[in-house]
């Protein structure tokens, strides 16, 4: 008797489950479910902003009052297609990458107001 319950708990250890197995495509879906998740919150924001600072950039101009990367305020003097020679005080000029240009002083104070 006791020989025929461990031989009958051992089949029942051994019956595969009813569901079976999941497809390739059920398989994958929380990972489509993610991507997308990361496309809207992480991917399609930066590039947005990224296009916006290629337009401002293209439109700067000589005058124009700037605030560098590094927080460095000045104003612009020279430009060519990839350096903007700026001002940062009465005869100090700098000589930097067009694309180092964070925003305008003007902008800069309208998003504080």
């Amino acid at each position: 008797m006791l020989l025929g319950l461990l031989v009958s708990t051992a089949h029942a250890q051994t019956a595969a489950p009813a569901g079976g197995q999941p497809s390739a495509f059920e398989m994958f879906v929380p990972f489509i479910f993610i991507f997308v998740i990361f496309y809207f919150l992480i991917i399609r924001p930066q590039s947005k902003r990224q296009k916006e600072h290629q337009k401002f950039l293209a439109e700067i101009k000589r005058g124009d009052e700037v605030i560098t990367t590094s927080g460095i305020l000045g104003r612009i003097e020279g430009i060519t297609d990839q350096f903007v020679t700026v001002e940062i005080a009465d005869g100090v000029k700098v000589k930097m990458l067009r694309t180092q240009i964070a925003t305008t002083q003007k902008s800069a104070t309208e998003e504080k107001k």
